[in-house]
């Protein structure tokens, strides 16, 4: 079996090396911005429930689900982290090749 043939639709893209490193760049950086906003959620989470919730089990059971969030969070950044290792190892790639 073959791969499935789309009409009209080109897959040919042409790009050069500083822009695969610009848009990777900017898919971390987007990435980071999404993080924050999640971050930023699981405050007001807490703030909600420190505020409105007279029960203390209400505010262990969102302490706990705020904790599992930010590990998430904290694994994503790992994650980046590394990818933005791979995109500078990337880049500086050619910077040396120029240099020789």
């Amino acid at each position: 079996m073959g791969m499935p043939n789309i009409p009209d639709i080109k897959p040919d893209i042409d790009l050069c090396k500083k822009d695969v490193v610009n848009l990777l760049l900017s898919s971390i950086a987007l990435e980071e911005m999404g993080l924050a906003h999640i971050i930023n959620a699981e405050g007001e989470k807490l703030q909600a429930v420190i505020k409105n919730s007279p029960c203390s089990g209400d505010l262990f059971a969102v302490d706990e689900s705020v904790q599992d969030t930010l590990r998430d969070v904290i694994r994503k950044e790992v994650l980046l982290d590394l990818k933005f290792d791979n995109v500078l190892r990337y880049a500086k790639l050619g910077e040396r090749d120029k240099g020789e």
